[in-house]
């Protein structure tokens, strides 16, 4: 399972300010490159946290014919998904799966949700797991796309093989909500590190990519 991390950030790596706005740091061409990369991937992942603040979608939205949906994945231990999120609200119509350490809640169920129950490690959803159930799925690659605590996770676990980073030419401040939770490193040597694949701009914004080493 190829595992993929997109970032959306400040030039000093903010997702959002202080209070949470977060719409939109990266421009339209940044935004329209991330819909491909949903398109090319097939499945996009994110935590639950990010789906309480954001009521995010997770879909593709490009001009021209109409296009086969990504599958939704969500982390979420204790399946705290809101029943009026959008996610859940359009689970019969576009697949729509969570990763949960609990028994499936049969308020998802009926609502259309592919719920799968995996171990639990340190008390959240053990990702390798998650990535092993996810694969038995028959899914190939996934793109991580958040929040903060979710890359870090990610990253800690040495599960991420490549990075999707748009940077905006703004400034937030050490107030700004981290793209990257965090990683309590002791010793740079213990630290990931990438190898810089291409640096391209959008508009305004730098989009660089990055392979594991």
């Amino acid at each position: 399972m190829k595992v993929t991390l997109k970032l959306a950030t400040s030039l000093d790596g903010k997702i959002a300010t202080s209070s949470g706005e977060s719409r939109w740091i990266t421009g339209p061409e940044s935004r329209r490159q991330v819909h491909r990369l949903r398109l090319a991937y097939g499945a996009v992942l994110v935590g639950v946290e990010t789906v309480i603040a954001d009521d995010p979608e997770l879909t593709v939205r490009l001009e021209g014919p109409a296009v086969s949906q990504p599958s939704r994945i969500v982390l979420d231990t204790r399946q705290r998904i809101p029943q009026a999120s959008k996610l859940v609200a359009t689970a019969d119509r576009i697949p729509t799966l969570i990763m949960t350490a609990a028994e499936p809640a049969g308020r998802l169920v009926s609502a259309g949700v592919k719920v799968i129950r995996v171990a639990e490690h340190t008390g959240r959803v053990d990702l390798a797991a998650a990535l092993e159930a996810l694969a038995r799925t028959g899914l190939e690659a996934v793109l991580v796309e958040g929040g903060g605590q979710v890359a870090a996770s990610f990253l800690a676990a040495d599960l991420v093989d490549a990075l999707e980073w748009f940077r905006a030419p703004i400034v937030l401040g050490g107030e700004g909500r981290p793209s990257v939770g965090a990683l309590l490193l002791d010793e740079l040597a213990r630290a990931p590190r990438f190898r810089r694949l291409s640096v391209e701009p959008l508009g305004d914004d730098l989009w660089e990519r990055y392979e594991r080493i």
